[in-house]
């Protein structure tokens, strides 16, 4: 993208920066791409405020290039590679990112395989770091565009990474329900536009299976290439996010909790009709769906669901006065159907 590229008059100095970037769950969900991490539809998450992926990067300036990662202080050489791959995609933007060996150390506050996207949370710290060591070489100081810049660029090493680097609900796709919005970079939903309901939220992951997952997302989304019904799932996530915006607008809790655990559904049902066909929920993922919808008819009370391409349930239920209930309900009928008995506790809070 022209607006992002830059010239190559730098002055290279050896450097270190930290940053921290949070996870996000998307409600509207994004499942299918084009070329260039384009999304095939726009979608809307919440950033967690807890479940962060914290990264140092050391930077050698005029070294011959090379990157050496650590995750959890273990070295990780086919990271190593996938890095070093980004890195020369991104050039054109960042002309002296090839100039110097980087020793970068990444730790997350979660789980791994924990249904946690850290692609987003690591991509988007990466990509927060190269927008520091930028501004200490370029020298600019617009805080606004290095943000943008961090998004546009952290999208290019893993789609939904550009929304985790904003706080509350976050936009990444056009779509004409929110002004400024684009398929390059993420924006914030407008806080003006939320109502109060929706600004303090629990989620909870329940880790149904800790391990890897049996199909990447990377492919899951290359299968809606083929997919028979990938146009019209396209076109439903469209008008899902101007239904989203009007509930968001109104507080609709109970369209809210309708809307968020269709698309959830949705998600897993083009994994089922995709060719290969894959089959990500586990046995508990179901009981748990089967014995929160029970809850909630019997109780009246607000906790829903969403999921990832993944096994592993967030437990959605707003941060207010009849928690308790819910948490009891949570604690003896729920977390029993966890792998290990693991639950990640996070909130969204606008």
């Amino acid at each position: 993208m022209k607006n992002f590229t830059a010239n190559s008059d730098f002055t290279i100095s050896d450097q270190s920066v930290f940053e921290t970037c949070p996870s996000n769950i998307a409600l509207i969900k994004y499942w299918g791409k084009f070329v260039g991490q384009i999304p095939a539809n726009p979608s809307i998450s919440f950033t967690l405020n807890h479940c962060k992926t914290n990264t140092s990067v050391d930077f050698f300036g005029n070294e011959n290039f090379s990157v050496q990662t650590f995750l959890s202080g273990n070295e990780e050489k086919k990271f190593s590679e996938k890095i070093e791959k980004y890195f020369r995609n991104i050039e054109i933007y960042l002309p002296w990112i090839l100039k110097g060996k980087y020793v970068i150390r990444t730790e997350n506050t979660f789980p791994h395989s924990s249904g946690i996207a850290s692609s987003a949370s690591g991509f988007g710290a990466i990509a927060k770091c190269l927008m520091s060591l930028d501004k200490i070489f370029s020298g600019k100081t617009d805080e606004d565009f290095k943000l943008k810049k961090a998004s546009f660029l952290a999208r290019l090493g893993s789609g939904s990474a550009c929304r985790s680097l904003y706080g509350g609900l976050v936009v990444w796709g056009e779509t004409p329900e929110v002004k400024g919005s684009s398929d390059l970079f993420a924006v914030k939903f407008p806080d003006d536009e939320i109502h109060p309901v929706f600004k303090n939220f629990n989620d909870w992951i329940l880790l149904i299976h800790e391990g890897e997952k049996s199909v990447s997302s990377t492919i899951g989304h290359a299968l809606m290439n083929t997919n028979p019904y990938a146009e019209r799932r396209f076109q439903e996530a469209r008008e899902n996010f101007a239904l989203m915006k009007k509930i968001l607008k109104t507080g609709d809790l109970q369209n809210f909790i309708k809307l968020t655990e269709h698309e959830a559904l949705t998600l897993h049902a083009m994994m089922m009709m995709s060719d290969p066909a894959f089959i990500l929920m586990k046995s508990g993922t179901l009981e748990v769906i089967r014995k929160i919808w029970n809850f909630r008819q019997e109780t009246d009370l607000p906790l829903f669901f969403t999921l990832d391409a993944g096994a592993n349930v967030h437990l959605l239920f707003p941060n207010n006065n009849e928690n308790q209930k819910i948490i009891n309900f949570i604690r003896s009928e729920l977390i029993p159907h966890t792998q290990n008995g693991n639950v990640v506790k996070d909130l969204i809070s606008i």
